[in-house]
């Protein structure tokens, strides 16, 4: 080397190579490098390192993942002897280390460890106002209205305990290997065991496992790790309940999949890497943590309601997201949950992907929307159990199931309700089992939306004295709010301003004197009068941005493949019969438990039945003495039985799933399956619906002469079967209209509708048949072919007179009084109610996280 240059020496994985000033290298994945890393969180060309002529620097080339030294994120840096250099991550990316060459002289050059860091930008100034002069500096905040929000000058931010994340993510734990992805933050493993070839090791929750999880989202009989003849490692899942992952992705049940180093295997609340012949085991137990990176969500046109969101949140934390309406919050809730995934940006927990690890990482998240999420009906020991028995395994026992609900209702303070309707409990106690039910499953991270609204200040004081309590128990706690009285117990605040970008992140004690205000009734009051204003500029031109949130991209997420969709299914903790049998019985005692629909159903059947006896007339030819042979009554008598059957099927589904539609999303969310659900109440509400036609029926016919011969069977019968098929397709209209309306108070006006359109196109008022167009459209409706079926029985075409005298033999074809044509009419009315619970399905979609849609 030339004089005066710093001979350099570079060490990457136990290899060294001494510096040329007079070339450049390249490094990265790109086999024809300089220097080739194989890790794949290194970009293919990462960044150069070359002698300027004046020192040493490394320059990173866009890299994806990032340069990092000291923690931070770099884009060129001047290196010299003892510079340390991490790439694709700040912590436990591969290392670049610089000596000086043996015999050097001293480099007086700036290394690493000199970098200065940049200066603060300036504080932008409100609109509205001019800046002050330099020489005649302003003091604190002034306070001006019309003009425009106050001038403020820069305020030193009260140093935190923790800056920025309790623990950075992604450092990998202490006695891990080298250059393996990070699992828990900086937190060292739990457990170890070895591993032996040759050896089976069986994970599960029973005691005679070589490893014991004692995780009720874990199976009796797990996964079990074994050695393959060729050396290698391999996870395979035993028909688990929950799951086996690796790197977030569910193995198919029973199915195996070889692991490496690089691998993280999830099962329950634990994780387990590799590490030569031993296995390192990582217990989540709430300490983690969480942040969002650049969260951008466009909706229909173009429009984005959410802008660049960033921020982190440290473990065993309460944070309060508040702001204005129309700023994002439920939007970003959302996001941050995998319900409605950000178009751009990613949601890390504990340095892993959320929207890629969706499948693994969603058993590990609670969620209380604003809505209760139990059944009122239920009293709180009853709900928990329904709920405990969808979310835990089918292997776990009813001690286990039993023991833990009372564990959580101890928690919580709500042993002493236990047996008490939910109904019965006042607003912050009914929020109490909300989150009770959450707590089932051991969240480590729990999101709450608005739970205190509608609460008096008291109650509002008590639900968030609560979520203190569980950040302080060892939970991330983040929770929208409208309600800003009791923000000082949060650790941070993020506000949301208009438009869906972030005004502040910080502590909450810091946030009034930053917008420069004394009430936030003056904050969101500028945040209405100035809605154009570059509220987020503003933010991140801050000296509280600096401090809070410019290290929210120094370290580089987990980077793991990216399954096809079809793959990314998670598992159900229960089969498809387990799941349905438990929604049956749990929909079974919410109906029992309310007298009042009780009654209701039997009392409006039986009130249609009695109407339709009013009518003075037998279904049997009239007698000779009258000039005409025609029973004109007959079909009068149907059409009364008939619309009343379709009122009383529709009633009965119409409010089932507009009524639980908070519930059904969360429920999906951790598994339920959704042909399951639609089962259960098309079940349920199907043997109602023929309980209900039988009683139409019986007093309907108990009083009435019938035809002495049936087609098929006795004519009551045929009847009462058509009623009843008619009552069941009724129903399904009815959950279609459930599952197409935003509020139950739109359900009524459809359900007359519906009741409206059955009487006009049954054929009994006019004539259907024969006219183009109107036939067709007839038949859709179910009444159409339920009159037609009991048409055939009762031979209506001839009972009744026909429309048009001069041609007596045109005849309405579906009421020809025929077994097969009786045979036709009720397939095709049952196929109509099969065709809307499809129809019903798909519009179940709407309302489950995308990451569940198939």
């Amino acid at each position: 080397m030339g004089r005066g240059v710093p001979e350099l020496v570079l060490e990457l994985n136990g290899r060294t190579w001494t510096l040329d000033p007079s070339r450049s290298y390249t490094l990265g994945r790109d086999p024809q490098g300089d220097l080739t890393i194989d890790e794949a969180r290194v970009s293919w060309r990462h960044a150069t390192i070359s002698w300027d002529g004046r020192s040493w620097s490394i320059e990173d080339h866009g890299s994806t993942n990032g340069t990092y030294a000291q923690g931070s994120r770099i884009q060129r840096l001047e290196i010299g002897p003892g510079s340390v250099v991490h790439l694709g991550n700040a912590t436990d990316g591969p290392r670049l280390s610089l000596t000086a060459a043996a015999g050097a002289g001293v480099y007086s050059g700036q290394g690493a460890g000199a970098q200065q860091a940049p200066a603060p930008q300036p504080q932008q100034g409100w609109p509205g106002r001019q800046d002050p002069a330099p020489q005649q500096p302003q003091q604190g905040w002034q306070q001006q209205a019309p003009q425009g929000p106050p001038q403020q000058q820069p305020v030193q931010p009260q140093v935190p305990q923790q800056q920025g994340m309790a623990r950075t993510p992604g450092a990998g734990g202490p006695g891990g290997a080298a250059g393996a992805p990070p699992v828990h933050g900086d937190r060292s493993p739990t457990t170890f065991h070895q591993l032996a070839l040759g050896r089976v090791m069986r994970i599960g929750r029973a005691l005679e496992n070589e490893l014991v999880v004692s995780d009720l989202q874990v199976s009796r009989h797990h996964a079990e790790f074994h050695a393959t003849p060729d050396g290698r490692f391999e996870i395979r899942d035993l028909g688990s309940h929950n799951g086996t992952y690796v790197n977030g992705q569910p193995l198919a049940k029973s199915g195996s999949a070889l692991i490496g180093p690089n691998d993280i295997v999830g099962v329950g609340h634990s994780t387990f890497r590799l590490v030569g012949d031993r296995l390192e085991e990582f217990v989540d137990t709430g300490e983690v943590s969480f942040s969002a990176r650049h969260l951008t969500v466009t909706v229909d046109g173009g429009k984005q309601i959410l802008k660049d969101v960033s921020f982190g949140v440290p473990e065993k934390s309460l944070v309060a997201v508040i702001g204005p309406s129309g700023s994002g919050k439920s939007t970003l809730l959302k996001a941050l949950t995998g319900y409605r995934p950000a178009n751009q940006g990613d949601v890390l927990y504990d340095n892993r992907n959320l929207y890629k690890q969706f499948a693994e990482l969603r058993q590990r998240i609670g969620l209380v929307p604003q809505d209760d999420i139990l059944h009122k009906e239920l009293t709180v020991t009853k709900a928990l159990k329904y709920a405990a028995k969808l979310r835990f395994p089918a292997d776990t026992t009813e001690a286990e199931r039993q023991a833990r609900i009372l564990e959580v209702l101890a928690e919580l303070k709500l042993d002493i309700h236990k047996d008490k309707k939910v109904t019965s409990l006042s607003g912050g106690q009914r929020k109490r089992v909300s989150v009770a039910l959450e707590l089932l499953t051991k969240p480590s991270l729990i999101f709450l939306d608005e739970p205190t609204s509608g609460l008096d200040p008291g109650m509002d004081r008590d639900v968030m004295q609560l979520l203190r309590g569980l950040a302080d128990d060892g939970r991330t706690v983040l929770v929208v709010t409208h309600s800003v009285a009791e923000l000082a117990i949060c650790d941070k605040l993020l506000v949301m301003a208009p438009g869906g970008s972030v005004a502040y992140f910080g502590p909450p004690e810091e946030a009034l004197n930053f917008f420069g205000y004394t009430t936030w009734a003056d904050v969101f009051s500028a945040f209405e009068n100035y809605r154009d204003y570059d509220w987020a500029g503003r933010w991140r031109g801050s000296q509280h941005y600096q401090m809070y949130a410019a290290d929210i991209d120094a370290v580089a997420a987990q980077s793991v493949h990216m399954p096809p969709p079809q793959q990314m299914r998670p598992p159900k903790p229960q089969s498809w019969s387990a799941q349905l049998w438990t929604l049956m019985r749990r929909y079974v005692s919410v109906i029992a438990s309310d007298k009042g629909f009780m009654g209701l159903m039997v009392i409006l059947p039986a009130v249609l039945g009695i109407v339709s006896v009013v009518i003075p007339a037998k279904f049997g030819l009239a007698p000779p003495d009258p000039p005409s042979r025609f029973n004109s009554a007959a079909g009068t008598i149907m059409l009364i039985l008939a619309v009343g059957m379709c009122f009383s099927g529709a009633a009965n589904s119409v409010r089932e799933l507009i009524k639980e539609r908070v519930i059904y999303e969360r429920e999906r969310a951790t598994g339920l399956s959704r042909s399951a659900y639609l089962m259960s109440k098309v079940i349920v509400l199907g043997v109602i619906t023929a309980i209900q036609g039988v009683i139409i029926c019986g007093i309907g016919f108990a009083t009435r002469e019938l035809p002495a011969e049936g087609l098929i069977m006795p004519p009551a019968v045929e009847i009462c079967l058509t009623i009843i098929a008619l009552g069941f397709t009724s129903m399904m209209f009815g959950l279609v209209i459930s599952s197409l309306v935003k509020t139950a108070e739109k359900t009524m006006p459809l359900l007359v509708m519906f009741a409206i359109v059955q009487v006009v196109f049954t054929g009994i008022l006019f004539q259907v048949f024969g006219s183009p167009g109107l036939e067709q459209f007839a038949w859709l409706m179910p009444s159409r072919w339920a009159i037609a079926g009991a048409g055939t029985t009762l031979d209506l075409s001839h009972l009744m007179a026909p429309w048009d005298p001069k041609n007596p033999t045109d005849l309405d074809p579906l009421w020809e009084h025929s077994a097969g044509q009786w045979g036709i009419n009720i397939s095709v009315l049952l196929l109509l109610g099969i065709v809307c619970g499809v129809v019903v399905s798909r519009l179940l979609r709407r309302h489950e996280p995308e990451v569940m849609r198939k």
